[in-house]
Order: C-alpha cells, then sequence, then structure tokens
C-alpha cells in the first residue's frame, strides 16, 4: 500500500536505500499556467507532459527522501502519472484567488492568480486516490512533536518512521471520513482503514491505533497522534 500527503494534502510506504544522500526539504513542480497577463502558448520552452514526468522520476532518484508537491496546475491525467513516479504530496479542492475558499467569485470579478486544470473537489481527490491504493494523510503530527531536521532524517532512513506515518495517516484519514467525506468516500476509506490497519508493523502500535480508531469513530474523539 502506498500512501500520499492530501495537501489542503500520503507519506509513501516505499522507501529507497538509506545510504541515499537525503534532506528534509519539500520540492515543488509547478508550470505556467493560464492567467490574467500570461499566455503560455507565447512561450517557446513548455514542457509537454512526458518531460514533466522525467524531471519528476529524475528528482526522485536523486533525492529520494525529499517530500515532492504537484498541485492543481497539473491535470487529473497528468497528476496520476507522475503520483506513481514519487510524489508525495498532493493538493485537492485548491482555490487561487482572493478569498476563493470563503465563498465563490463571480466570474467578472474573477482574481485567480493563475488557471487551475484539476478542478475537483477535495472528496473527489481522497477518493480517486483510495481507488488507486494509497493511503490519504492528513497529518501534520511530525511539525507538531517536533519530529524534524535530524529527528526525522534518523527515523526515515531507519524505517522506524513507518510506526508513526502509517498509523497516523490511517486515524486522520479516518476522521475526515468522520467528519466530511461522501457516503461513497466514506464506504471506499473505511474499508481501506479496516484493511490497512492489519499492515501497522509494531504490534503496540497498532493496538494504540485500533482503540483511537474506535474512539473516533464512536466517541467522536480527535487529535490522536503518534
Amino acid at each position: 500500500m502506498r500512501s500520499t500527503i492530501i495537501s489542503t494534502g500520503a507519506w509513501r510506504a516505499r522507501r529507497a536505500s538509506p545510504s541515499a544522500r537525503s534532506t528534509t526539504h519539500t520540492i515543488s513542480v509547478p508550470r505556467l499556467r493560464r492567467a490574467d497577463d500570461i499566455d503560455p502558448d507565447a512561450f517557446d520552452n513548455g514542457i509537454t507532459d512526458e518531460t514533466f514526468a522525467r524531471i519528476v522520476a529524475c528528482i526522485r532518484i536523486a533525492v529520494p527522501y525529499t517530500g515532492m508537491i504537484v498541485s492543481t496546475r497539473e491535470s487529473q491525467s497528468c497528476r496520476e502519472k507522475v503520483l506513481h513516479l514519487g510524489i508525495s504530496q498532493i493538493s485537492g479542492g485548491s482555490r487561487t484567488s482572493v478569498g476563493g475558499y470563503a465563498e465563490p467569485e463571480p466570474e467578472e470579478e474573477n482574481s485567480a492568480q493563475f488557471d487551475v486544470s484539476d478542478n475537483r473537489t477535495l472528496d473527489q481527490v481522497v477518493k480517486w486516490l483510495m481507488e488507486m491504493d494509497y493511503v490519504p494523510s492528513f497529518c501534520t503530527a511530525c511539525y507538531r512533536e517536533g519530529r524534524t531536521g535530524d529527528r526525522f532524517m534518523t527515523l526515515l532512513k531507519s524505517g522506524q518512521i513507518v510506526n508513526c506515518c502509517h498509523p497516523n495517516a490511517l486515524m486522520t484519514l479516518k476522521e475526515y471520513l468522520m467528519d466530511y467525506a461522501s457516503p461513497a468516500t466514506k464506504a471506499i476509506g473505511d474499508k481501506l482503514i479496516d484493511r490497512e490497519v492489519l499492515n501497522v508493523p509494531n504490534e503496540k502500535a497498532r493496538s494504540v491505533v485500533l482503540d483511537n480508531l474506535k474512539l473516533i469513530r464512536e466517541n467522536n474523539r480527535r487529535d490522536f497522534r503518534f
């Protein structure tokens, strides 16, 4: 099972060699998109989807531990292709206009910074990821627990980060399903969580996750994290 961080935000279960060079920075791979004063067709050095995918693959090989983000600038088909090549963070339901998340903006007052190619809702993106066997994660625990820099990299290189990321992904996904998901998305997600919780490698961690999932479901508890 793979996972990706939903940006609105999965951690990838596949790990590269611990001997590889690494960094805790995150790399974004945006391409130029149409805006009020920008016509992408006017530039003769734009890149094709195939070249874009190759760039993503090369970056992933060069920096195997670095987070990589692809935004809604890219189409669904393009995002799906690069997701399989190593993208670890993806946005959903994005708005680029002033106050765009607060209320719809009339077309004549459009203040969008640039055109968005993937206009699906967050719920649709989450459902899409799960249908491709990814675990969407809304986790921010590493930042909140101070697991950054050398501390984070030590856990990552040793493989122990799986005992934090996988449980946190499942618990934050459960919270999303309970609070925001459509019935169809919730049905898929609940089955995925039931299946994936059995893959939490540490037995003690798995037991805690099962208890917390029950509290989320039955007692409306929130904000559990490793």
